[in-house]
């Protein structure tokens, strides 16, 4: 016995990496074979199947993870767990028109935490949030549709912020949860969310770059 009361917690593993082209068969193949070195079986027997809302799925099993998958110019990521709701998005750090971006499509104090950052640095901070808003419409299946871009997410504690996730539920919706991690040497973004509440030691998050190579 490990000492603690209750269930297993729940671990989402978020696998991210890099790609010269192709980011969308990539990550369909990233996910696949992810998804079949988890649950120990042959890759052949395993499918990518949709949703009518588009949420991607695990067929060929009878018990699948629950996966999401995202890819942007250059980058992928995809995540899986075994019993949540999840959702990934990743976006390639550029410079935007973040403060026009953000008046109208954020949140109203969302938009004003992003104009109140030194204007360096709020091109990434609107991908902080985007990203992680993106990954909640994921996680909920139903993407951006019904209010998703002026839904708030979390606020960080600090800026910059940690350089892991910080899963914290969102305003006025403690059943949602959400964070956003730069990595890759402050070049992506990558959001992650998934429904549940933030209980201690309910769900655990791992995020690890792999070689998309490791897994053609």
């Amino acid at each position: 016995m490990d000492g603690h009361p209750g269930p297993a917690p729940d671990t989402v593993t978020v696998l991210w990496c890099t790609t010269d082209g192709d980011e969308r068969r990539t990550a369909h193949t990233l996910l696949l074979r992810a998804a079949a070195r988890a649950l120990r079986v042959p890759v052949s027997g395993l499918r990518l199947d949709h949703e009518p809302g588009g949420r991607p799925v695990i067929g060929g099993v009878a018990e699948a993870p629950r996966v999401s998958l995202a890819h942007a110019r250059g980058a992928l990521a995809v995540a899986l767990t075994d019993r949540t709701p999840v959702g990934v998005d990743v976006e390639v750090v550029r410079e935007l028109r973040a403060d026009a971006l953000a008046r109208s499509w954020l949140h109203p104090a969302e938009a004003e935490w992003v104009a109140g950052l030194p204007e360096r640095q709020r091109s990434v901070a609107f991908l902080w949030l985007w990203t992680q808003k993106e990954s909640v419409g994921k996680a909920r299946g139903q993407g951006l549709r019904r209010g998703g871009m002026s839904r708030p997410v979390p606020l960080p504690e600090r800026w910059p912020p940690a350089a892991s996730l910080t899963p914290r539920p969102l305003p006025g919706a403690a059943h949602l949860t959400s964070s956003a991690v730069i990595v890759g040497e402050g070049r992506y973004v990558l959001g992650l969310a998934w429904v549940g509440a933030v209980r201690a030691g309910a769900v655990r998050t791992r995020v690890r770059r792999v070689d998309a190579a490791d897994y053609a």
